[in-house]
């Protein structure tokens, strides 16, 4: 259950993100603002709605479920990090803060 959950709702924010990454444009150029080229954002979107099915769905082997799991926390290690060199406010770090948590506790009850 606590698998679930947590798997769940770091899903949803991925989704989400990807297709803000893609559709919104307040969200476009906030990624510029931080300084990161429109490739990077494209790359970082599809990289996030691969990373979806890889972690809700067993049948992928365990190496490419680590892998999912350590992009998801590189890119909100990186999210952190910009956002903190941007001087932004302190809640996207905060939330950040939480989904890297959430992402511990799915892995942490991932069962193999």
């Amino acid at each position: 259950m606590i698998y679930w959950l947590s798997t769940g709702i770091i899903c949803i924010m991925l989704s989400a993100s990807a297709a803000s990454y893609l559709l919104h444009p307040p969200t476009i150029i906030g990624i510029r603002q931080l300084g990161f080229p429109d490739f990077f954002r494209i790359q970082l979107a599809v990289l996030k709605i691969i990373a979806v099915p890889v972690l809700l769905i067993s049948a992928f082997p365990i190496p490419i479920k680590e892998w999912a799991y350590a992009g998801v926390a590189l890119y909100l290690i990186t999210a952190m990090v910009a956002h903190s060199a941007h001087k932004d406010p302190l809640i996207l770090n905060l939330l950040n803060v939480v989904f890297f948590i959430l992402l511990i506790v799915s892995y942490m009850h991932w069962v193999r």
